[in-house]
């Protein structure tokens, strides 16, 4: 493979780490990435090898918010307890059948996403109190089945998704929101990495090179996102959701 290729490929790494330690989405530079520079390993493949660098980003992430965020150990024991089979059941499906199909319904739900959180100043800003303990766990259980499975299955904007649910549902303001969705999205990217292992799908020569790019990326971006706040973390949340729905409609409309 051309050193040009990796040089690139670990560019884009790095970036994909920044943004997914801010809020998540950092598929939407590694994946196209990916698939542009590698056209000739299937597709699976590719999907494999970026699962690497994407869990070695998360992971110091997570490091660099334990250190500076409080976290919900026993609500996170839950959800990757169950995020990691619900990731690994997607990837499974992914390697039988396209997930062409789930698009256009992504396409709406992101663009609603987009809207709310843009006319809703104060959402994220703040956490939830009332929310008693025990809604929290069931809460989490079905966080942890939708959002594990879409990782697995289609990918990109999962960092996002956690986020969002977490508000949303959890309660959480953006910075708690974005520090317990990397524990999370550990999980689910070691779900998808073991299977992605066992069918042989991921090529180490890419991966490696590209783990440690992304982990210098979501180092700095957690401690970044860490010390501008909430309000820092929901313009780049607008951002991503926004280029993720660009990704969503050319791959709808143009493909």
């Amino acid at each position: 493979m051309e050193t040009y290729i990796i040089v690139l490929l670990c560019l884009a790494a790095f970036f994909a780490g920044f943004i997914d330690a801010v809020v998540g989405g950092g598929g939407l530079i590694q994946t196209p990435m990916g698939l542009i520079l590698l056209p000739n390993l299937p597709v699976s493949t590719v999907i494999g090898s970026l699962k690497i660098p994407s869990f070695s980003g998360t992971a110091f992430a997570a490091y660099q918010y334990m250190k500076k965020v409080d976290i919900n150990w026993k609500i996170l024991g839950v959800m990757m307890l169950l995020a990691f089979p619900s990731a690994f059941l997607g990837s499974t499906l992914l390697t039988y059948v396209s997930n062409d199909f789930m698009k256009p319904l992504l396409l709406v739900v992101l663009s609603l996403l987009a809207i709310y959180t843009y006319a809703k100043k104060n959402f994220g800003q703040q956490q939830v109190k009332d929310i008693s303990p025990r809604t929290q766990i069931l809460n989490a259980v079905g966080i942890s089945f939708v959002v594990g499975f879409y990782d697995g299955f289609i990918g990109p904007g999962t960092g996002s998704f956690f986020v969002v649910a977490f508000i949303a549902i959890m309660g959480f303001d953006f910075l708690h929101a974005s520090a317990n969705a990397k524990m999370v999205n550990l999980a689910t990217n070691f779900g998808s990495i073991c299977l992605f292992m066992l069918k042989g799908k991921i090529i180490w020569a890419v991966a490696l090179p590209m783990a440690a790019s992304n982990a210098i990326g979501g180092w700095i971006g957690a401690k970044l996102a860490i010390n501008r706040g909430n309000k820092f973390i929901r313009i780049f949340f607008l951002v991503v959701v926004i280029g993720t729905l660009l990704r969503f409609a050319y791959d709808v409309f143009f493909k």
